[in-house]
């Protein structure tokens, strides 16, 4: 096997410093014409022209969509899935890449990938979940779940989340429960703010009165919801029912309701919201707000693309449908 071609090695070919190759592969000001030609001619002849790096330096271009996620889970791998087949058929290649895996606090994670990646290794990126409203630099971007509302942001895919939100709370509104609680989602992401406000509206379009006790934190996450699931079965008055922000949550919810001797939905009904493919895998399936995940992450796509020739940035707001299944039932108190 031939040993990987480095940046020293198309330095020491070139008779330049590895600074001015890191300049020409990265198309930064302060380099000559002339040397730029001359990089570039050592690096095909040394056989890098395959590299995304080469390819770059080369014609402006990579021909790849970076899909930045914090990390790999049921929600983001939905998304890739409709992201890959919307990208069949064309020039595009995708690099999925994961912010968060080494780099310990996850806030920020999106900055810290596009440093990495943008205007090099890709074209323009899609942002899933991001913590924070980056300002597009490189690269284009278009945010799924965006952190914020802002029709000043990047280009953006999202669910009416108020919508679904409020439809998850009313079927449980509908099936007797009045002691509804609300494990909500990530507190630094609009989307959580969004569905806890169609909770609140829910309950107030039914008469029953809000009650804080009765809203705790989740993060979108499984082991972020154990401390929140625990603290609603402790409650003097639990609740009967549980209206949680992600299906991650919700099966979380389950599994700590079990592990207390309660049963799922007899003695308490559980809704989600993502409808991923764990939750009808799930015993008992468990009732959803779907996202249309595989189809947001195309419409992602065809923002991006659209950009890529020149088009303005656009914000897509796509509906939310409740599924009932198997872990909600009337209430029994």
């Amino acid at each position: 096997m031939s040993p990987r071609i480095t940046i020293h090695d198309v330095a020491r070919a070139a008779g330049v410093s590895v600074a001015t190759v890191s300049k020409a592969i990265n198309g930064r000001d302060g380099v000559a014409p002339t040397t730029l030609a001359h990089v570039q001619e050592v690096v095909e002849r040394l056989g890098y022209e395959s590299s995304l790096v080469a390819t770059s330096m080369r014609r402006r271009r990579t021909d790849v969509i970076g899909v930045l996620v914090a990390e790999f889970e049921p929600f983001a791998v939905q998304l890739l899935q409709g992201v890959s087949t919307a990208l069949q058929g064309t020039r595009f290649d995708v690099l999925a890449y994961a912010g968060t895996v080494s780099a310990g606090d996850h806030r920020g994670w999106e900055r810290r990938s596009l440093s990495r990646l943008g205007g090099t290794l890709i074209d323009g990126a899609i942002l899933v979940t991001p913590t924070t409203t980056p300002a597009e630099g490189a690269v284009p971007i278009v945010a799924i779940d965006p952190h914020e509302g802002s029709s000043e942001g990047p280009a953006s895919v999202s669910v009416l989340n108020v919508d679904g939100a409020r439809a998850a709370t009313a079927h449980l509104v509908a099936l007797g429960h009045r002691r509804i609680a609300h494990l909500r989602g990530r507190t630094d992401l609009e989307s959580a703010h969004q569905r806890e406000d169609g909770y609140r509206r829910a309950l107030d379009e039914a008469g029953i009165p809000f009650d804080p006790a009765l809203v705790v934190d989740g993060g979108y996450r499984a082991a972020a919801s154990t401390a929140g699931a625990h603290a609603l079965l402790d409650l003097a008055d639990p609740p009967t029912a549980v209206f949680a922000a992600n299906d991650l949550s919700a099966i979380e919810m389950i599994r700590v309701a079990a592990e207390r001797g309660l049963r799922v939905p007899d003695d308490l009904s559980v809704v989600g919201f993502d409808d991923v493919p764990e939750a009808a895998a799930h015993t008992p399936q468990l009732t959803t707000v779907r996202q249309p995940l595989a189809e947001m992450g195309a419409a992602a796509v065809n923002l991006l693309l659209a950009m890529l020739d020149g088009a303005p940035r656009e914000h897509v707001r796509m509906p939310a449908e409740l599924i009932v299944r198997n872990s909600t039932a009337a209430a029994r108190r």
